[in-house]
């Protein structure tokens, strides 16, 4: 009886999580997905979409995992501190991530003098739209990133340092190959998290078709005109984000069965 009255509360849950998607998904039929696609809308955003959130994951990778093995492998109150501050995104509205990065890197930003000499400035571009992603998505990857070079062998690390290896080798030639299917997840989290950034982009890069308007932008704009854009988008972005937690989950499933066949 009372397994039985705990898994009907976590089946309310459960229903409830997939009423809306269910929703989206029956209200939509082909001829209104296909249609809705057709918007003039659509396809600049799923370009710009594509294009910026590469962007963003790269950066992402190319500095983040220095970060994360620099994280993981440091352990005092300063880097803790650092830890703590890379987190931070991920728990702020996204809208107070949009005006915290218009008053750093707007115009009249707290580093609008050094930036901008001559008055232009990086809002309201497709290069604001970048950072904005960066900025939410960062939290993701990076503590991913951290987590599996914890779980590394710490003795693997110090016989090769024993050994005459170098730090860089250590990281580029051990480090980074065992803990890159958890790099991995963590950049395929991040992307999605960058693909379903709204707040942030619409506060400090604006809404501008071809310039600054990605997926969750143009469904807002949809919304006021073409509701079947909005559904059309919204499955696009839906089944995405389906894919993304398929693919963390085998990699990680993948890893945890050969961490099981070392033992």
């Amino acid at each position: 009886m009372e397994r039985a009255l705990l898994i009907l509360m976590g089946s309310a849950l459960v229903l409830f999580l997939a009423a809306p998607l269910l929703g989206l998904i029956v209200a939509t039929s082909f001829s209104d997905f296909t249609a809705g696609l057709a918007n003039p809308l659509v396809w600049p955003a799923l370009r710009l979409s594509f294009l910026t959130t590469t962007a963003s994951l790269l950066f992402l990778v190319v500095l983040g995992t220095p970060l994360a093995w620099t994280l993981s492998r440091v352990n005092n109150r300063f880097m803790s501190s650092v830890e703590v501050l890379v987190r931070l995104p991920a728990v702020i509205p996204p809208a107070v991530a949009g005006v915290a990065l218009l008053l750093a890197f707007g115009r009249r930003g707290m580093l609008a003098g050094w930036l901008y000499p001559r008055g232009s400035s990086v809002a309201f571009t497709t290069a604001a739209v970048v950072m904005a992603e960066i900025f939410v998505s960062a939290p993701f990857f990076v503590q991913a990133a951290a987590s599996a070079f914890r779980r590394l062998d710490t003795n693997c690390l110090i016989v090769a340092r024993t050994l005459g290896a170098s730090h860089f080798r250590v990281f580029f030639r051990i480090a980074l190959p065992l803990a890159a299917p958890g790099i991995l997840a963590g950049a395929a989290m991040s992307w999605a998290r960058a693909l379903g950034e709204f707040g942030a982009t619409l506060m400090f890069a604006g809404n501008f078709t071809g310039i600054t308007q990605t997926l969750p932008l143009a469904i807002y704009t949809a919304l006021e005109s073409d509701l079947r854009a909005a559904q059309a988008l919204s499955l696009v972005l839906v089944v995405v984000a389906f894919a993304v937690l398929l693919f963390v989950r085998f990699v990680l499933a993948r890893t945890t069965a050969d961490e099981l066949r070392e033992y």
